[in-house]
């Protein structure tokens, strides 16, 4: 049997780093809180001294883009928090998004989206699509730029694919959408088997994403509409995307039913798997994150032509 060392040595430091992270992660059990508690297990960071933030106008009031821009940027990644459309926040990972806007030399959006289940779908999705919009119409004005790279974590995943969706269908500048970045992305909210097995995953568990889903549909939308499960959707026409995803993730099936299906379409697919990687890897401590997110800055700064 073929080995590859570099790979065992991560999935054996992975192993160990999943260990030391356990029993901080056992105390989540989002399910078995109240939506107010599940927020306040949230981990909120201080918002950076280089952050703008920007109000966009929405029929249902303004929606806040907030913003790092480097001297001289070379394109716009827009950001879609995660949180299962719950919990989250735009100004929850200052250092992170500063990060990318320096390694990838965008000006990074991060949106402060409408959350469930005070508002359910549509309305998380209606506010990225109207934040993109926005992007596709003023980054040029703004900053100079026009190219856009949309990703996320988990629902923010989910919603970067969705809006992707959307402005493909309706917007005349949608080709200025030049990567998605979909990093342990939700794509089937009838639930793929990897997510009807994850009652043991740490992180989330079978019992978690149905507490999400329910949160998130309230009133009896079909699962399996491509504006909820874009997996069922046409994913021709779409840009180049990185999926980014691990063994021990419950959405381990939708990273890899996706990237099929986006390369059955036409479009341009690369699948990253990190084995042992539990769902939320990229932004808890471990060698897997680091790897992840310098791949994922490689691919953000691929996408600028």
């Amino acid at each position: 049997m073929f080995i590859d060392f570099e790979l065992e040595a991560l999935r054996e430091q992975t192993i160990e780093e999943n260990q030391k992270l356990r029993p901080l992660i056992e105390k989540q059990k989002f399910h078995t809180r109240t939506v107010t508690e599940a927020r306040q297990l949230t981990l909120t960071e201080t918002t950076h001294e280089d952050a703008t933030d920007i109000s966009i106008p929405s029929p249902n009031g303004s929606i806040v883009i907030h913003t790092f821009s480097p001297p001289s940027p070379k394109g716009v990644y827009m950001h879609i928090h995660g949180g299962g459309w719950v919990i989250g926040s735009a100004f929850a990972r200052d250092q992170k998004l500063l990060k990318i806007s320096q390694q990838t030399n965008s000006v990074v959006v991060s949106v402060e989206y409408r959350l469930a289940p005070e508002n359910p779908y549509p309305s998380g999705a209606d506010d990225c699509e109207i934040a993109a919009t926005w992007l596709l119409e003023n980054s040029k004005k703004n900053w100079g730029i026009s190219q856009i790279v949309i990703g996320g974590e988990s629902a923010g995943a989910h919603l970067a694919a969705v809006t992707a969706l959307r402005l493909r269908n309706e917007h005349a500048l949608y080709k200025q959408i030049v990567g998605l970045n979909l990093v342990y992305g939700v794509f089937d909210l009838s639930m793929t088997p990897s997510q009807k097995l994850g009652k043991d995953k740490l992180v989330i568990s079978t019992e978690t994403l149905e507490w999400f889903f329910n949160h998130y549909l309230q009133s009896n939308e079909s699962r399996a509409s491509p504006d909820i499960s874009p997996l069922y959707a046409d994913l021709s026409e779409l840009p180049p995307a990185l999926l980014t995803i691990g063994t021990q993730d419950p959405l381990l099936d939708d990273s890899l039913f996706m990237a099929m299906r986006l390369r059955a379409a036409g479009s341009e697919a690369t699948l990253d798997i990190y084995p042992e990687a539990l769902h939320g890897f990229t932004v808890l401590p471990g060698t897997a994150a680091t790897v992840a997110n310098e791949r994922a800055n490689q691919f953000i700064s691929s996408c600028w032509s």
